[in-house]
């Protein structure tokens, strides 16, 4: 079975064991070990993948970074994750070469995008955007993504490393529930209870021969834990996008023909503008999920309507999460949902909606804080004792329950209702006005 498609390139996942196996070996050869931090700043491309899961089976924790991050940001997220090695693609290459000297980073791999294309497809590349690309000195201080590869043949040695469940596996950025910065180690368990919960509670059977358009980046929880993660251990093919574009996206839903395509309300918002599908035949499509953001009620009506329109037997279901239990943790039924609804609570996992500041339950359709508890939960925020103590805590049941910040009520029958951020809140006149109220009305408007 094909595991992904970049750019019109298929990989198996039968090749994509042995580049996975390849990369673990030059990880090994350059120095990394057990608990060695690696970063990852990558778009959706193949080496990200290789290298997501090289460094996890070499016992290694993946620290994930959006590349187009200012120097200074990946200064902040090169140190506060103590990463040893850093892999990126050539176009970002002098971001990371000028603030080396103030990290602890010892080897710096170049990728590049052209590595991965086939002939006729990298001619065109070459033309276009891989002009922009500013060579690279041929002394740089850095490994070369070939060359990287190329050491692995020297590793005879195991470089296997056993993990369990337990053991951190990524770190992810998030504003978590104070809007400061900060770094969210998540396990290996909470990786693989995510890709289980969400194919249970999606529908699909992991044998379906799904394809998935993976536009979600890489280094969001969404995009990772998703569009990456959850479509590789169900077997599906990940269509990879390194760059959001609606074109090139419009395109891809008419020549791919995919079945499920995650995305943010942007996303949608954006394809219903998009002249390319005017006529397009969308009924491959067999799940439409939103995340990431909160989509308003009018926007779902649209998107229904737009799938409707292009032959698609399907409506948008939309989730929620955060990325401190990596993504998705609710979800709303395949062929029910009720208005305004965020879904239903994963399989295995818990929610109640507690009295802000306490952890005093409230009554059915009572507002308060959404509280989650279940196997996707984060370990902690790296090295951040006393904010991971307000935030995960242990309630009178005895589970650890994690304060998401949020508020929200849920109705008799368990189905969620997110409101918004406690914290985005407007306060006029002694009342409170909450954003997502006037953007309701705002998106509800004909102009």
């Amino acid at each position: 079975n094909v595991a992904f498609d970049f750019m019109g390139r298929s990989t198996t996942y039968k090749t994509l064991v042995k580049e996975i196996e390849q990369c673990a070996k030059a990880l090994k050869t350059i120095g990394v070990r057990e608990g060695d931090r690696v970063t990852i700043a990558m778009p959706n491309c193949p080496q990200a993948i290789q290298m997501f899961y090289a460094v996890n089976l070499v016992g290694g924790i993946c620290n994930m970074i959006h590349p187009l991050s200012a120097e200074k940001e990946i200064e902040f997220y090169l140190n506060e994750s103590e990463s040893v090695t850093a892999i990126t693609l050539d176009q970002f290459y002098n971001k990371f070469e000028n603030i080396r000297q103030n990290t602890k980073v010892v080897n710096i791999v170049i990728a590049s995008i052209k590595d991965e294309l086939s002939k006729p497809v990298k001619a065109g590349y070459m033309l276009t955007e891989g002009r922009k690309i500013k060579k690279i000195p041929e002394d740089a201080p850095v490994i070369r993504w070939k060359e990287f590869l190329h050491m692995g043949k020297h590793c005879f040695y195991n470089y296997k490393v056993k993990r369990t469940g337990k053991d951190p596996a990524v770190i992810l950025y998030s504003g978590g529930t104070t809007g400061t910065t900060k770094g969210i180690l998540l396990s290996n368990m909470n990786f693989n209870a995510l890709g289980l919960q969400t194919i249970a509670a999606s529908g699909f059977s992991p044998i379906d021969g799904l394809k998935m358009l993976s536009v979600m980046p890489v280094f969001h929880g969404f995009g990772l834990g998703i569009g990456i993660h959850t479509a590789l251990i169900g077997g599906a093919c990940c269509i990879l996008v390194p760059k959001f574009n609606v074109n090139t996206y419009a395109e891809l839903l008419i020549k791919k023909q995919p079945n499920i395509i995650p995305g943010v309300p942007t996303l949608f918002e954006a394809l219903l503008r998009a002249e390319k599908l005017e006529n397009a035949d969308l009924s491959c499509l067999k799940g439409v999920f939103s995340g990431g953001d909160s989509m308003s009620i009018e926007l779902k009506k649209k998107v229904d309507d737009f799938l409707k329109a292009h032959n698609a037997s399907v409506q948008v279901r939309q989730g929620y999460g955060l990325t401190e239990c990596v993504t998705a943790s609710c979800l709303t039924p395949k062929d029910y949902n009720r208005v305004g609804s965020i879904g239903v609570p994963f399989p295995d996992t818990y929610y109640k909606i507690v009295k802000p500041g306490t952890t005093q339950e409230l009554d059915a359709n009572l507002e308060g804080e959404i509280c989650v508890s279940g196997p996707s939960v984060m370990l902690e925020y790296v090295d951040n004792p006393e904010e991971t103590h307000n935030t995960l805590r242990r309630h009178e049941d005895g589970r650890i329950w994690l304060h998401t910040g949020d508020l929200g009520k849920m109705d008799e029958d368990g189905f969620v209702y997110f409101s918004q951020r406690i914290k985005r809140m407007i306060i006029t006149s002694g009342y409170n006005v909450y954003p997502g109220q006037l953007e309701n009305i705002i998106d509800g408007h004909e102009k």
